[in-house]
């Protein structure tokens, strides 16, 4: 399978991550990675950036040492209304938004309520991605999830970080493959992404690559294999259009 792009990854502006953008561009390029996305987090994760960080994008190129480099955010969902901690007016400046539960930021509750979270987050428009719906922490309705996906045009992530043994996710191989049988019920893409912290890691998919060999999963669904797949969901390419 084609693999061309890692769209979540952090770099030190993260706080706990410990490459520069230059760092993660270059392993992009050493990795034949043709659209990286960097996408710190938001600045309600303890340690990481603020508000100013990302109102200046607008001076970074999108072209660097051959990769086309996005720029975006990976928004906490702060509560079950789906709440984030950028404004819509900043979102819309974003290349890509990923938007996504972390336990510094929001207590995980029932079922219902992790899955009204990521429900109510997907009603922004802004939003792109749900990243690494694969916290055992945090159960959730699967289907619901995929549905509202699907209605909303947003690709569902396949984190290579949760997958890897010893997450502090838990194993997640179980909760992927019920989402992604029911993503191949809907039709609904999904992406592989590395989530790196460090440029070591980045577009490092293998054990995303080997889940979905295991299970049959459609190559189709997986935007990684053209970036003219990936445009119809991201905000760069969608504010082009």
């Amino acid at each position: 399978m084609k693999d061309l792009m890692d769209l979540h990854t952090h770099t030190t502006a993260s706080g706990h991550a410990y490459s520069t953008i230059t760092e993660m561009t270059a392993a992009a390029r050493d990795r034949g990675v043709e659209l990286l996305g960097i996408t710190e987090h938001a600045p309600k994760m303890p340690g990481s950036c603020g508000i100013l960080y990302f109102s200046n994008f607008r001076v970074l190129p999108r072209e660097r040492m051959g990769v086309s480099v996005l720029f975006g955010v990976e928004l906490n969902i702060m509560d079950y209304d789906g709440s984030v901690d950028l404004p819509d007016e900043l979102l819309e400046e974003m290349d890509l938004v990923i938007a996504s539960l972390h336990t510094p930021c929001i207590h995980p509750g029932t079922v219902k309520e992790n899955t009204q979270a990521y429900l109510n987050a997907m009603k922004n428009p802004y939003v792109n991605i749900i990243g690494h719906p694969d916290d055992k922490r945090y159960p959730v309705d699967y289907r619901a999830i995929v549905e509202e996906a699907k209605k909303r045009a947003i690709l569902l992530e396949v984190n290579n970080s949760s997958l890897k043994p010893g997450s502090f996710r838990g194993d997640p191989v179980e909760r992927y493959i019920e989402m992604l049988n029911l993503c191949r019920e809907y039709e609904q893409p999904v992406v592989l992404d590395s989530d790196a912290h460090i440029d070591l890691s980045v577009g490092e998919h293998n054990y995303a690559v080997k889940l979905l060999e295991e299970i049959n999963f459609p190559e189709e669904l997986v935007v990684n294999t053209s970036v003219e797949k990936v445009k119809k969901y991201l905000n760069c390419y969608k504010n082009r259009i």
